[in-house]
């Protein structure tokens, strides 16, 4: 195995910064990391590839927990359209994905999970699907369309679960549908994920989904209701619970800056910015498809066709960083951690993911000092 070698950055991951850092890969594994002078020798090996990152930002590849397209691609119309899509957001830095389904026929839900478990098998930056739909609220479906939307029976949930074929890593349910805390235990059971979200649960409602298990709130605000003094409501409910992750679509539209100040001294360290974006994202303003709904973009905003209700984002995750830094006014360290621990733990995958040390994998991110990307490396391989 020829090493990869990274050398003269400012690292920032959940560790902290740390000036003048080096990192080896071999084999899509981190196997030595520091800083000073120590990455010589591993850069005089025979066939070692040497990334010269002249003091810029060097952070652990980010991951999407929530993402629909990308590039004019969306993620539900097929492998090749899937595939484009991710070369999108590999080229902004995001090195590992969730593909998510909005609603659909059982029958093309099926079919989505079927091909992103096949994906999955084949290409480890697919870590898997997270399934929004079909189990929401009506009254709260967002860009969802309302004619395939059911309760989460449990032998619905169990159906889409086999399609996946042990693939489904997230799901999204509205608690207060019927059938909904029994469902939850069926995917809890089979090892998924389960969010709350696109709900029009109270606070009471949602809080006990988070006691029997649910871990996530899907793109927190958006497609739920707020917090009021009397009616704190599911956000409240998710910051009292400190097992629970909250989702973030950082660009600016969807949730204020000021509104995600406070959401992350509420919530430190448990909050996961994801995109949840359309096919518009990385792409021009115009109309797209996003399941059967028809969607229009004007200024990198999207909405349904002939309305307001916003359809997603066209987000990307290096866009959200700098959202983090310079509207939200983040620490470096804490809006990294948002894009690469903090979404590595919801999932299980601390481990793995989510910081620049021995052991974990070769995903980096080589940015500016304005935060755009230079360099993506994915499981040991430069993208691009």
């Amino acid at each position: 195995m020829t090493a990869l070698v990274v050398h003269d950055a400012r690292k920032v991951d959940a560790d902290g910064l740390v000036d003048e850092f080096w990192l080896v890969t071999e084999g899509g594994t981190i196997v030595a990391s520091g800083s000073g002078t120590g990455w010589h020798e591993a850069a005089r090996a025979p066939g070692a590839t040497v990334i010269d990152a002249g003091g810029h930002w060097l952070t652990p590849g980010f991951i999407d927990l929530h993402c629909h397209g990308g590039g004019g691609h969306p993620y539900d119309d097929g492998p090749e359209e899937m595939l484009a899509a991710l070369a999108t957001h590999r080229a902004h830095g995001t090195t590992r994905s969730l593909v998510s389904h909005v609603a659909n026929p059982l029958a093309s839900l099926r079919e989505s999970l079927a091909i992103v478990a096949d994906l999955a098998a084949a290409d480890p930056l697919v870590l898997g699907s997270h399934l929004e739909g079909p189990f929401l609220a009506v009254e709260r479906r967002g860009a969802h369309d309302a004619e395939f939307l059911r309760e989460p029976g449990p032998a619905t949930v169990e159906e889409l679960i086999g399609a996946a074929r042990g693939t489904l890593r997230t799901a999204t349910i509205a608690p207060e549908l019927p059938n909904a805390l029994e469902a939850i235990g069926v995917l809890i059971e089979a090892g998924v994920v389960v969010g709350v979200g696109h709900t029009a649960a109270d606070y009471d409602q949602a809080a006990r989904a988070f006691e029997v298990g649910a871990r996530l709130l899907t793109h927190a605000f958006n497609a739920m209701n707020g917090i009021h003094h009397r009616a704190p409501g599911p956000v409240m409910a998710a910051i009292d619970n400190p097992e629970v992750t909250l989702e973030l679509i950082l660009d600016g539209l969807h949730v204020h800056p000021s509104v995600a100040r406070l959401l992350f001294t509420a919530a430190p360290g448990r909050v996961a910015l994801v995109t949840d974006a359309m096919a518009a994202a990385g792409a021009t303003d115009g109309d797209y498809r996003l399941g059967g709904l028809n969607v229009t973009v004007k200024e990198g905003l999207a909405v349904l066709s002939g309305t307001s209700t916003i359809a997603g984002s066209t987000l990307t995750q290096d866009a959200a960083l700098r959202v983090a830094v310079g509207q939200v006014g983040l620490d470096p360290v804490h809006a990294v951690t948002a894009l690469t621990h903090t979404p590595a733990k919801a999932l299980g995958e601390d481990h793995r993911f989510g910081r620049l040390q021995r052991g974990f994998a070769a995903d980096a991110v080589v940015l500016d000092h304005e935060w755009h990307v230079r360099t993506v490396v994915a499981d040991g391989r430069i993208l691009g």
